[in-house]
Parts: structure tokens; sequence; C-alpha cells
């Protein structure tokens, strides 16, 4: 999709949207069109009840500019909500045969006309995005047709200011690939060559494979890969733009690139879906593609621990006592408990060789916040009341939306073991609380550490505001916004 800012409607052939406010219909909201199409406006907004809603929009067919066109009408309701109404006209139009739309913003622009029309852009672009490399057979008119949205009424700065966002969409259709990809397809070696370009833009890659990991100690991740012919992989990705005048902030992925469940089976109905447990990784994956794309002043290190769970006669077995990097002994009560296995040695090997301040690790990791939250929000972990205001802000702001659980002593004492330090996992109740503590202990004294169980975020079943049934990008938004706001010079 591309994307181009003007400061008047271009001649070439193309569909025209004309963005209105709540109960601009009546009035002067649509000087922009002639008095015919306006009249042809007004009637197809009252016949489809059309007042400027936040994302609806109106169709029909006008003559403007001295040609007969695709005319529409979309809203951006009572919160200005430019980004719902650039992705509600792309999803309108996105294989409707229009290969170029003009959006006029004009009547609504405000007194932040370039923001304005950046955020129209953004929601526009990050709509768009489809994975059609393994359908051989689409019809024509399933295939996807709009190339080029011009907006007209941003001003002369939109285009300048768009490249930093167009960096973070770009970060979150990486995900959203990374995350789409059939698991014989991404598994943890070729998850790491999916990344190895990012050094273009900067970011230093450093991989550690099997052998570097059992050096050092990493029993409990190389516990979960030993039943799977795929090796395992620590995928480390840095990117600096302080030139080391700042400390690093750490952002770790849980990147299971398929769970079985592993010795544990899953039941087979929506195993397949398991090809999304590296939705952490591929966050932390995305997330470091947008800020070196927009040259982010920040001091960033993201590690994904890439792994594969299956069941074979090597597979880790139920009742197995592994060593942890950081000398603590796992009892492994559930083979299907592994995201929190492969977290707490990536969660130790970054704080020894990097010694952060702030970590947030993210991770598909339990079925139970699914059960807590719904799909409406990630649940959040932390061991610091500042970092996780920090994190709830981030997401309120850009939509990714976080609610914050409880931590404490009596739900650390559910995963004592009586033959380990820990087990990995307690009851049927608080699975996700659970789960987190059994992360809490393995982050350092006067470490801020986040925890984000994103199971319910970065899948979805049907369509969202601005992504289509599938991988979502949960993720990318939010961390790049904690970054920008708390960690850039």
């Amino acid at each position: 999709m591309r994307i181009s800012f003007a400061d008047s409607r271009p001649a070439a052939t193309h569909a025209l949207a004309i963005v209105v406010a709540p109960a601009m219909i009546g009035g002067a909201g649509l000087s922009a069109l002639p008095e015919p199409a306006q009249a042809l406006a007004r009637a197809a907004a009252q016949a489809n009840r059309f007042d400027g809603e936040n994302g609806a929009v109106v169709e029909f067919f006008g003559e403007t500019d001295a040609a007969h066109r695709r005319l529409l009408l979309v809203g951006i309701g009572a919160k200005n909500d430019f980004e719902r109404a650039g992705a509600a006209l792309t999803a309108k139009l996105l294989t409707s045969g229009e290969t170029n739309l003009v959006v006029d913003i004009s009547a609504v622009a405000g007194d932040k006309p370039a923001e304005a029309a950046i955020s129209l852009a953004f929601g526009a672009v990050l709509r768009s995005w489809r994975y059609d490399v393994y359908r051989t057979k689409l019809e024509s008119k399933q295939r996807r047709s709009l190339e080029h949205i011009t907006i007209v009424g941003g001003g002369s700065e939109a285009a300048e200011l768009w490249k930093d966002r167009e960096g973070v969409a770009e970060g979150v259709m990486f995900t959203r690939t990374l995350i789409t990809e059939p698991a014989n397809i991404l598994y943890p070696e070729s998850f790491v060559e999916r990344c190895r370009p990012l050094a273009d833009l900067g970011v230093k890659i450093e991989v550690l494979g099997r052998d570097a990991m059992a050096a050092l100690g990493m029993g409990a991740l190389l516990g979960v890969s030993q039943g799977s012919v795929r090796e395992p992989q620590l995928l480390v990705m840095t990117w600096d733009g302080t030139d080391g005048a700042s400390p690093p902030l750490a952002l770790v992925g849980k990147g299971v690139t398929f769970d079985t469940g592993g010795i544990s089976l899953k039941p087979p109905a929506g195993m397949e879906d398991m090809k999304w447990d590296m939705g952490g990784a591929g966050a932390v994956a995305g997330t470091m593609k947008a800020l070196a794309l927009r040259k982010a002043k920040a001091h960033v290190i993201g590690v994904c621990g890439l792994v594969e769970n299956m069941p074979d006669g090597n597979a880790q077995r139920p009742g197995d006592v592994v060593t942890s990097m950081s000398g603590q002994t796992i009892e492994v009560i559930n083979t299907d408990a592994e995201g929190r296995l492969v977290l707490c040695d990536a969660l130790t090997w970054v704080q020894k060789t990097y010694n952060p301040k702030t970590i947030v690790d993210l991770a598909t990791l339990t079925g139970a916040i699914i059960v807590t939250l719904g799909y409406e929000y990630g649940g959040m972990f932390s061991n610091d009341d500042g970092l996780a205001g920090e994190l709830l802000a981030a997401g309120a702001s850009v939509g990714d939306k976080l609610w914050r659980l409880p931590l404490g002593d009596p739900y650390d004492k559910l995963i004592d073991s009586p033959i380990a330090d820990m087990k990995n996992v307690g009851p049927r109740e608080g699975g996700s609380i659970t789960a987190a503590q059994f992360l809490k202990r393995y982050i350092d004294d006067g470490v801020r550490w986040a925890h984000l169980d994103i199971a319910g975020m970065v899948w979805a079943s049907k369509p969202g505001a601005t992504w289509d049934k599938g991988a979502t990008g949960y993720g990318v938004r939010l961390l790049d916004k904690f970054v920008a706001d708390n960690f850039e010079q």
C-alpha cells in the first residue's frame, strides 16, 4: 500500500472519500463535493442512517471534478478517530476493483491536520495487510486491488511525520507475517533467518545455538526443545540509538514456534493454532524493526527464546527435574507449561549479559488469561508500580490494552515443589498468576520487571478495526510507544 499526501485532489482516476464528523451531513461538511453530489451524499447518508459515526462508511456514485466516480463518506465519530476511519475505508475497498483512493480530510482536519492525516494513513495501511502467499487459486474478485491512497488536507508536514509512523506499521506487519507462517516454514532457525535482514537497518544480531546454551546451563529451555528435531535458538537483537550513552531496556519474548504440549499432549482440535505460540517473540522482533526504521534514540535489547515443543522418545517427561541457568531447579509437572521454562533462562541470560534495569517479557503463556480477560486485554504482572503505570498508559494510548493482575506470597507458595526449588505449574486456580510468580523468581533484586501474558491478543477469530481475521500484531505498538515515552533521549 502506497501512501502520499497532497494539498489538492489529483486529476487521475480515483475513488473519493470525504471524512465527516457527526452532525456534518446537513451543514457545510460536504462542501468538498459539488451541489449535485452533495444531494446524493445526503440521500445516501439518510438511507443508511449514517451520521458520521466512528468507522461507518457510506458508498454511492456521483460526479465530481468532471468525472463520474465512486464516492464514499466515512465517519470519525465524536472522538475524531482518524485511524479507524482509514482502516474502514481500506476494508471497504481492498478488493473492490479500485486501485486509487483519494481521501479528503479538509473539513475535519482541525488544528493538527498532519497528525490527522498520518493517523488515517496508519489505520489504512494496517488494515490493508493480508497474507496470500499460499493461496494459489484466488478468484479475481478476491484479490486485493487497492494500491494507492492520497490524503488531501493534511498540510505540508504530514509526509515527514509519516516516515516514523510508517516504520511502526512495518513492524506490526512483520510481526503478523511471523505469526501467520505455518510451523513447517517458521521454526527456530528460520525465525532467525527472517530477522537477519534487520542488520541492514542497524540492528546487531547474535544467535546462540544448542551447544552454546548447554555450556551456559540453560537446562530449562533445552528441556522443552529436546523432543524436536529443530535446534533451539536464542536470538538477540540490539538496537542502540544512543551510542552507548544509555543502559539498555530488555524485551524478552517467548518463541515456541509450535506447541503440541509435548508428552502432556494437547487435544487435537484447534492444535493448528499453536503456530502462533511464538507471538511474544514475534512482537519483540516487530518492535526491533519499528525502532530501527524510525531510528529511535533508545538502547533496546530484544531476546527471543525459540524452541519447538514436540513429543518423541527423547522428549521431556512429566516429573523430570531440570536445572535452569540461574541454578534453580524445576520439577516439570506439565510439559505443556513450557513457555515459562523458555523464558526463565532467557531472562537469566539477559540479566547476566547486559545488566538491564528494566525488563518487559511478552508471552502467549496461559489459557487462563483468556478465561480471566477474554480477548479484550492482555494481562500484566509487575514488581514495580511505576513500570506498570508506564505500560498501562502506552497500551491505552495506542489501543493495545492491558489489565494489571496481582502478585503475592500466597500465590508464590503454590509453585513450591517437594523435591526441587519449584514446580512449573500450580493448581488450576490462578493459573496466570502462578505462571507470573514462576518468572518473578528469576528476576534479580533491583530490576524493574513486567510480564505481559498476551495469549488472547495475538490472534483474532474475527476482524477488528485495524486487522482482518488472524494475526493482529499486538504488542508492537505498545512497546514502541512505551519506548518512545520513557526511554528515548
